[in-house]
């Protein structure tokens, strides 16, 4: 039983060796093989076995997209002012041999590549364009580190400029200027509601105006129309009565005492001359007769 103590022990040593050497490659990772130190091949998603003492993991890569937040960068525009701007990088490899042999230290690489990048293109613009051109700014850092990037097998998805911070001085200047902007703002909408609201009071009193002008209108039309109907009716009136006197067959007496009556009711009215025909005249001496008489006649009647 002794004897085989030394083999069991080397076998149980073996079993440990080749069981550390079998390797396991997660989703969405490769690792980097190398074989007595030169490049042998990358392993991708599955299980693999490494040659003990002779091969070994270079190094394990993740296929994620990564993110990185950059610390600010001092930049200075065109018109010589001096900027504090800090960026988020979205990356992602795509080679992981190159990852690996391409650069020491990838990311320090893409940081200070980012940060001349960015210094040269805020360069060519002016603090008003770098604060209203962050679109711009993105897709030329984007295209320019991706570019740059390609030895590196890595591949820039997309650049985003987190923060942009002036001087103190400017940021100042910057809050009168939105402050003046507001205040302008306020006082158009002031202006412009005062000029509806006398708008609608002209446009009030003139609908007010044309309102009454046409209640003064229908009410003469009205009264007009009264009127006409009043005299329609008197016309009517009076040439009923005329047909009822000429259907009674009235003799000449009877017509002279109805034309008497009619210049009497003439009389009274505001007419300061009247001319009455010869036939009516006789008619209005033989009443003027018989009224005296009638009036003469009770003394007499007395006296006897």
């Amino acid at each position: 039983m002794g004897s085989f103590l030394p083999w069991i022990i080397l076998l149980v040593i073996i079993l440990i060796i080749l069981v550390r050497n079998i390797i396991i490659v997660q989703q969405s990772r490769a690792y980097v093989l190398e074989r007595l130190g030169a490049f042998y091949a990358v392993w991708e998603v599955g299980i693999h076995f490494k040659i003990p003492f002779i091969e070994r993991v270079a190094k394990a890569v993740s296929l994620k997209e990564q993110v990185v937040d950059f610390p600010p960068q001092p930049v200075i525009t065109k018109d010589n002012v001096t900027m504090q701007i800090d960026t988020v990088l979205y990356f992602q490899i795509t080679d992981p041999k190159l990852y690996t042999y391409g650069v020491e230290h990838p990311l320090n690489a893409i940081e200070n590549l980012s940060a001349t990048t960015l210094r040269n293109i805020i360069g060519d613009l002016e603090l008003d364009q770098s604060l209203t051109s962050r679109d711009h700014i993105n897709t030329q850092m984007r295209t320019i580190l991706d570019e740059a990037t390609d030895a590196w097998g890595i591949k820039v998805n997309r650049v985003e400029l987190k923060n942009i911070l002036p001087p103190r001085e400017i940021q100042d200047a910057m809050e009168k200027q939105m402050k003046a902007e507001r205040e302008r703002r306020e006082a158009i909408l002031q202006a412009e509601g005062k000029k509806a609201s006398q708008i609608l009071v002209a446009e009030g009193e003139k609908e007010s105006v044309v309102l009454r002008a046409d209640g003064a209108k229908q009410a003469k039309i009205l009264e007009a129309e009264a009127q006409a109907e009043s005299i329609l009716k008197v016309q009517q009136a009076l040439a009923e009565s005329i047909k009822l006197l000429n259907e009674a067959r009235p003799n000449d007496q009877v017509v002279k005492l109805k034309a008497l009556e009619a210049f009497q009711a003439a009389a009274n009215g505001t007419a300061t001359k009247i001319i009455i025909p010869s036939e009516i005249q006789g008619l209005a001496g033989l009443a003027a007769s018989a009224k005296t008489l009638l009036e003469s006649d009770p003394p007499a009647s007395k006296k006897s």
